[in-house]
Parts: C-alpha cells; sequence; structure tokens
C-alpha cells in the first residue's frame, strides 16, 4: 500500500515513487525545491520562477502562476505538482488533481513555513537539507528578535499593486513578516488584498508606506506619485521577495531586514 500525507489544506494525497518528476507552479516553493537539492527532478516551472536564475532556461515553463497550458503539464508527465492557495486558483487545482497528485501549501505564519518544509522532507526524501533551512532560518529569526526587541512600533501600509492602488492585508504572510519587524499594518479591512482610495491615504495613520518590489515592480517614480497625492507620509522601496516568499529565501530575510530598519531614518531609533 503506497503512503499517504495531508498537504496544508488537509487533503490526503499519495507520496510521489523514485524518480520524482515534479513540476512547481509557485516561484517561492521552486527556489525551496533547488534548496533542497531537487533541481534534477523539477521538470516544470512557471515564468515568474526567476531563483535560482538558470531554471528559466533549463526547465520547461507551463505558464504562469494562475494560467497555465495543461497540455504542456501533460507533456512532462509529473507525479506530483506543486500548487499554493493563494498563488493559483482553485479552478487550477481542482482540473489538475483529476489526473495527477497535487500537494497545495496555506502559508500565513512562521510555523507554517516548518510545517510546510516537513511535507517536502516526507514527500521527497530530504531529511538533511530540510533541516538545515528549516535551522538556518529559526536561527536567523531568533537573531533579529533579539535586534527587533524594544525598538519602536510603526504603523504601515504594505502596496503590492497600482491602477487601482493595493494593499497586504492582516490575514497575509507579508503581515506576519511586517509584524517580525515592528511594524503595525494599519490596514484593517478584511479583503486579504484590499483597494485603497486617494482619500483613504491622505487620511492613514501609518507614518510609513512600504511600496514592494513585487508583484508590481514599484520605484522611485511611484514615490513621488504618491507625494503629488498629498499623502504626508514616508515612503520606501523594500524587496517583495524578502516579505512574501516562504521557502529558502527566508534565511536571508532577516538580515535584509535588519539592514532596511538601519538604513532609514524614519524608523532606525
Amino acid at each position: 500500500m503506497r503512503k499517504t500525507i495531508k498537504d496544508q489544506l488537509g487533503r490526503t494525497l499519495v507520496l510521489p515513487s523514485w524518480p520524482f518528476r515534479i513540476i512547481s507552479l509557485v516561484p517561492s516553493e521552486t527556489e525551496l525545491l533547488v534548496d533542497l537539492g531537487l533541481e534534477e527532478s523539477v521538470v516544470g516551472i512557471t515564468k515568474f520562477c526567476v531563483h535560482p536564475n538558470p531554471m528559466k532556461t533549463t526547465k520547461k515553463i507551463v505558464g504562469g502562476t494562475k494560467n497555465i497550458s495543461f497540455e504542456k503539464i501533460a507533456e512532462l508527465k509529473p507525479n506530483i505538482i506543486l500548487c499554493n492557495k493563494e498563488e493559483n486558483t482553485k479552478e487550477i487545482v481542482n482540473r489538475l488533481e483529476k489526473e495527477y497528485e497535487v500537494h497545495v501549501s496555506d502559508v500565513k505564519k512562521m510555523e507554517d513555513v516548518f510545517h510546510l518544509i516537513q511535507q517536502y522532507n516526507i514527500l521527497f526524501n530530504c531529511n538533511q537539507k530540510a533541516l538545515q533551512i528549516s535551522s538556518k532560518i529559526k536561527s536567523e529569526l531568533h537573531i533579529f528578535k533579539e535586534f527587533i526587541e524594544n525598538k519602536p512600533q510603526i504603523n504601515v501600509l504594505y502596496f503590492i499593486w497600482k491602477d487601482p492602488w493595493m494593499l497586504a492585508g492582516k490575514d497575509t504572510f507579508i503581515n506576519t513578516l511586517l509584524a517580525l519587524n515592528g511594524f503595525n499594518n494599519v490596514c484593517n479591512q478584511r479583503t486579504r488584498y484590499p483597494v485603497v482610495t486617494t482619500e483613504q491615504l491622505q487620511n492613514t495613520s501609518a507614518t510609513l508606506l512600504l511600496l514592494s518590489s513585487e508583484p508590481y515592480p514599484f520605484t522611485e517614480k511611484h514615490i513621488s506619485e504618491i507625494k503629488n497625492l498629498k499623502v504626508s507620509s514616508e515612503i520606501i522601496l523594500v524587496d517583495g521577495e524578502y516579505f512574501s516568499w516562504y521557502g529558502s529565501r527566508l534565511q536571508a530575510a532577516f538580515t535584509y531586514f535588519k539592514k532596511l530598519r538601519l538604513k532609514n531614518k524614519i524608523y532606525s531609533t
């Protein structure tokens, strides 16, 4: 009898057999797979799987995260496909699971990160590297918590899109990392990624606005654009991968967060 496992949505799937033929539809999970030593087992990725850099030239691109080619996936004959509740649509998962084993992640808290890495360990037999990555993240997190202790809380808004302006809400992994940084996310709307109006920006209690590098590639010109709306908050650009990628990239995230706080005088005390 083949072994089974429950994914982070509680769905049961059969563990893949060797050789693994993995398709990853989640950029941060693609990077995690490579760091777990599974690059040779990855046969398909999305066009947004930019780390590590050579992957897009060596692996078959099956589409984006929300628009994929089922024909290209069938050609690759995967024995497991990795998805994420937020990154991929329910329709994609429902169609794929009719033909393949599909693992769906759901990461909102740091505990979910370690649970996911352990699930990949069970799925793909990579205990040593899984332990190394988890231990590194935990160590960096501990060091950062000591650094951030007693630092002032800063009211913030975290921007992920424009036209319309969109924010990261509180029921997100981004919000978890904001909180670890001593940032109080003042976006209190129930939607995970709400739209914010010009009037709301002008009257926000946030003293600091964070413009992410992804999914929308904010640049300096967007800082000027928001300031022209007569918004009084300070505005800075941040690396969105460190605030939203929940895999092995977290090993370097807390060093980035420390440098970010030290670099910007608005919240360096």
